[in-house]
């Protein structure tokens, strides 16, 4: 009875990071996928409906209104988002770091999570100091390009 214990105790320590690692994001993109899927049918099926309808409806147009809004995004808002982004994984990065040194420092855990835990958050630290430094070179390169498009901005207003 042991041995099937531990067979599946090995097999669940195999499966876990498999499925959170593999399947997971899979699902996620699938469901994402599915959805959009779902939202084009739907509009198809209005716009065929109004054409159905109204034979004289202006095509084009109707298209234009029940097209998704994509409006670009600006340089601004990219560097913002990678700021925001930046922010996010370090602070996380810096957490975990003080959460395992926490951890070690009360005994509590084996070397395996210290050295897993340490690997996340340094991924995590870098990361995220990788994200800033994108954003403020780019805000330094960028910098006359945003200022043309906020301009322009201001001039259609």
């Amino acid at each position: 009875m042991d041995e099937i214990c531990i067979v599946l105790d090995n097999l669940i320590q195999i499966l876990v990071p498999i499925a959170i690692g593999c399947v997971l994001p899979i699902m996620i993109v699938r469901i994402y996928n599915r959805r959009k899927a779902s939202e084009d049918q739907s509009r198809t099926q209005i716009i065929m409906a109004l054409i159905e309808k109204n034979p004289n409806l202006d095509i084009e147009e109707t298209l234009k209104k029940f097209a998704p809004e994509q409006k670009p995004k600006l340089l601004k808002e990219k560097l913002l988002t990678k700021l925001l982004w930046g922010i996010i994984a370090s602070s996380l990065g810096v957490g975990l770091i003080i959460l395992d040194i926490c951890i070690c420092y009360a005994g509590g855990a084996n070397g395996d999570l210290f050295w897993q835990l340490g690997l996340i958050s340094g991924t995590l630290t870098a990361g995220g100091i990788a994200f800033l430094i994108y954003y403020f070179v780019g805000k330094k390169m960028l910098a006359k390009e945003i200022e043309a498009e906020l301009n322009q901005l201001t001039t259609k207003a």
